[in-house]
């Protein structure tokens, strides 16, 4: 089963609200797809020209969908790109609350 177009839509408004336009060129927040998950991750341009010119991606957040009861679940990655389970928060058929919680990030597991 496909995830929720309105909450595919929703965290892409949300990621794209993130960085001010004036800034996109030094970080970008952006979604990434699949088929039963969203991963909001952030993207850094090379910091040296021998490093070529793809920029470099680091997971923030994965947002994992259960079709069976219609809700949502939200994890943290470790320095090792690595997800667990955020146990701060039960899972929810409200995309926002999972929104909610990572801005909020009142344990400073997502933006540091």
């Amino acid at each position: 089963m496909a995830l929720p177009e309105s909450d595919v839509a929703r965290v892409q408004r949300w990621c794209a609200a993130r960085v001010p336009d004036n800034a996109r060129d030094q970080v970008r927040i952006e979604c990434e797809l699949a088929q039963r998950h969203l991963t909001i991750v952030e993207r850094r341009p090379p910091w040296h020209e021998n490093l070529g010119p793809d920029w470099t991606t680091s997971a923030i957040a994965r947002l994992r969908y259960n079709a069976t009861d219609k809700s949502w679940t939200l994890y943290w990655t470790d320095q090792h790109q690595r997800f667990h389970l955020y146990d701060q928060l039960a899972p929810s058929r409200s995309i926002d609350d999972l929104l909610t919680e990572i801005d909020r990030d009142p344990t400073s597991i997502f933006w540091g």
